[in-house]
């Protein structure tokens, strides 16, 4: 049986103008763009403190699980009990949580306009035996360091002389290696670097009763902050995307060796956007992508773990931190929300508020990211999320003169909108006003004798 070593998360070798008023970040959230959208999707958490780090991998292999298999580089040995089968909700949950995020408003009644503005400037904003494969793969100048069952994955730890040696040994053990792999395994034998090697073991998995593969887990310490991302280059078939997710009691995470820059934020884009918005997501990132050259990494959300504004997933809770390896947490109780404060929900309990978690997305080839993520921790604990907003017309009675003034605005706040949404994503100006309702044109100024006669008494 020939064994493809998938994609890890890009780990392992694939065997894949008018002016408008200043929100604070409250909202009504209605849309999230998360892992899902995106094809060939990998997902990997960082949690790191020191030297100390916890590695969650989850993959996307889909296929037979007898034809799965991984190979990692580390930068250590791993003893059984670093190695650990994590779920895949939490992750999941994570992902949610930090998702980029569509967000709506409602246009308050024009003819109480000034008191509303004045209230929103005051907002905040079958193998052989273990002998005869260790004395094999000796002869080549690879050394099994050791070998451990967990949960449904059989693990093997290698370190190796030279990578003609490490390839051929894959080859011989049912791996399904592409041409390439040679030089990028070699770049991390050079670095000292171990292999973790994991394939399915279908009975531990029937055993156990998943019908899924859940994501690995592994925690070490090494002065390397990195994730190896090029033996996911050696034989993809086109781009890969990669989310990580930085969990850190310091602040936001950032690469060191490629630029990381925050998406766009804050734009306010047509109502059509709703029904769009994975569309327009994935547009939009696409063409930042283009803009910023290729070989860059995206921050798409920064924040305290302890709330969320708006919430697109709530907080995760202590529990949930610590099956991702978040170690520094303990137990405590849940504090009451805070009285007067809007729509943010500070729902974790306090001791969440030293987790800050960034989320980080690469599209990357072998051209264009040819080294791996090498990261650092910052002291920046400043917030940030990808926010997109749309605004609802006001659509009630207009029983004043600032109702026209409204009107006139309206349509040149939706235009402005609608430019907006087509430098973002390069979508068709006029297709875009065709899916906007325009307001009716304001009709001339009312006679004042009208206005006299028809106020409320007369």
């Amino acid at each position: 049986m020939k064994r493809f070593i998938t994609s890890l998360l890009g780990l392992g070798v694939a065997l894949g103008v008018a002016a408008s008023p200043a929100f604070g970040f409250c909202g009504f959230y209605v849309a999230k763009a998360d892992t899902q959208l995106f094809n060939k999707a990998s997902k990997v958490v960082l949690v790191r403190d020191g030297d100390r780090t916890v590695l969650t991998m989850a993959n996307d292999f889909k296929g037979d699980p007898k034809e799965f298999a991984i190979v990692v580089p580390v930068p250590t040995f791993l003893e059984r009990e670093q190695i650990h089968v994590g779920e895949r909700a939490v992750l999941e949950h994570l992902d949610a949580y930090t998702a980029p995020r569509l967000v709506e408003y409602f246009d308050p009644d024009p003819c109480q306009v000034r008191v509303m503005e004045e209230r929103m400037r005051k907002m905040p904003a079958a193998p052989a035996s273990a002998g005869a494969a260790d004395a094999a793969a000796k002869s080549l100048g690879v050394t099994i360091e050791a070998r451990y069952t967990v949960g449904e994955y059989d693990i093997l730890i290698l370190s190796a002389e030279e990578s003609s040696g490490l390839e051929t040994w894959l080859r011989q053990s049912g791996y399904r290696i592409p041409k390439g792999a040679s030089e990028v395994l070699g770049s991390y034998i050079r670095q000292n670097m171990r292999f973790f090697v994991a394939r399915v073991n279908l009975k531990e998995q029937s055993r156990l009763g998943f019908t899924y593969l859940r994501p690995l887990q592994v925690a070490y310490e090494s002065a390397k902050f990195m994730l190896p991302i090029r033996l996911g280059t050696v034989n993809a078939d086109g781009p890969q995307e990669l989310f990580v997710f930085a969990l850190t009691r310091t602040g936001r995470v950032e690469t060191t060796n490629y630029r990381t820059v925050k998406l766009p934020t804050g734009m306010e884009l047509p109502e059509l956007v709703q029904e769009r918005f994975s569309d327009f997501y994935r547009d939009m990132f696409a063409r930042q992508i283009e803009k910023e050259n290729q070989s860059v990494v995206f921050l798409e959300y920064a924040w305290d773990m302890n709330w969320c504004d708006p919430c697109a997933a709530d907080p995760l809770s202590p529990d949930e931190l610590r099956q991702l390896g978040v170690f520094w947490t303990s137990e405590g109780p849940t504090p009451r929300p805070v009285p007067g404060r809007p729509i943010p929900r500070p729902i974790a309990p306090p001791q969440a508020s030293d987790v800050f978690v960034s989320r980080l997305h690469v599209r990357y080839t072998a051209d264009t990211f040819p080294d791996d993520l090498r990261f650092q921790e910052t002291g920046d604990r400043t917030n940030f999320q990808g926010r997109y907003v749309i605004r609802r017309p006001w659509k009630g009675e207009m029983r004043c003169d600032a109702a026209r003034e409204y009107r006139r605005q309206l349509r040149e706040r939706q235009e402005h909108e609608a430019q907006t949404l087509a430098s973002l994503t390069g979508w068709s100006i006029d297709r875009i006003r065709q899916g906007i309702e325009l307001p009716p044109e304001p009709a001339g100024e009312v006679p004042w004798w009208k206005k006299l006669w028809s106020e409320p008494g007369r």
